[in-house]
């Protein structure tokens, strides 16, 4: 792992070495070709929640590592941590969107850093299956017609905003996207 991962990892704060550990086992022995670290915490009525988002690109996969902290499941409520490692071929990744929102775009001036930015990753090894009853039209009719249903492919979205996360999180995310695009793009 390559030592701006590790130290984006560690500004970032979250848990570090159970971080790190995650990451290396991920990443096994690949180069590391780019990388994106994203933290935040959210509020709602009764707690705060932190979490964050790690994308690595290796030789031949994207690596998604997302961390949640909160209310542990033993006995007197005590805290823990999950890691999930999310691991996509970068051959199976179908497409990348970067969507650039800015505010007050009358302006906005050459050179100047967009509002927000969200990534779209498709190619997710996760999809979510809907499913509902199936029906013929006939409102008297009693057969049974089945299901019906849409599968979705559950994207990698990530979203930054420079009042939240600043310029550099801005930055760091457009770097990273033109470091994945070119990675899909050179598979041939």
């Amino acid at each position: 792992m390559t030592q701006t991962l590790d130290q984006a990892v560690t500004t970032a704060g979250y848990y570090p070495a159970l971080a790190t550990t995650v990451l290396r086992g991920a990443i096994g022995d690949e180069s590391v070709r780019g990388h994106f670290v994203h933290a935040e915490t959210t509020f709602d009525d009764r707690e705060v929640r932190r979490h964050m988002t790690v994308l690595v690109i290796t030789d031949t996969r994207l690596l998604r590592v997302h961390m949640d902290d909160g209310a542990g499941h033993v006995p007197g409520g005590g805290h823990e941590a999950s890691a999930t490692v999310e691991t996509t071929a970068l051959t199976a990744i179908r497409n990348t969107a970067m969507t650039h929102v800015v505010h007050e775009p009358e302006r906005f001036r050459a050179g100047d850093l967009p509002s927000e930015l969200v990534l779209a990753v498709g190619g997710s090894v996760h999809s979510r299956l809907d499913l509902e009853p199936a029906n013929c039209g006939d409102e008297n009719c009693e057969a049974d017609h089945g299901y019906t249903g849409n599968l979705t492919s559950d994207d990698i979205l990530v979203r930054v905003s420079l009042i939240a996360d600043g310029a550099d999180s801005i930055r760091a995310l457009q770097d990273f996207a033109g470091a994945l695009q070119r990675a899909i793009g050179a598979r041939g």
